[in-house]
């Protein structure tokens, strides 16, 4: 029998994975239409994701933390410094500095 316990982390690592999800489409999303996905297709480096990135969909809220992490490198270190959408686009995919 489920205690309510475990009931509730089984409920928060779900609402985890809900805000991971849409907090990574709205940020696709902003990312698409600041650059345009024809753009964001053909400027698209090489890199893969590394393997900590898929794993940390198993834990509720890491996903969505390194989400926002990637927003604040966009607005901190591109936006502020007077670089742009694209800019960052290149410099997440890419495996060059």
């Amino acid at each position: 029998m489920i205690d309510l316990a475990s009931q509730d982390v089984f409920a928060y690592a779900i609402f985890g994975l809900i805000l991971n999800f849409v907090f990574s489409i709205a940020f696709g999303l902003y990312l698409s239409n600041n650059i345009g996905v024809e753009e964001m297709l053909q400027s698209k480096g090489d890199r893969e994701q590394p393997w900590w990135l898929s794993a940390s969909l198993a834990v509720p809220y890491a996903k969505m933390l390194i989400t926002l992490y990637r927003v604040a490198i966009l607005q901190l270190y591109f936006l502020n410094q007077g670089r742009s959408h694209k800019e960052f686009w290149i410099y997440l995919t890419s495996n060059e500095n």
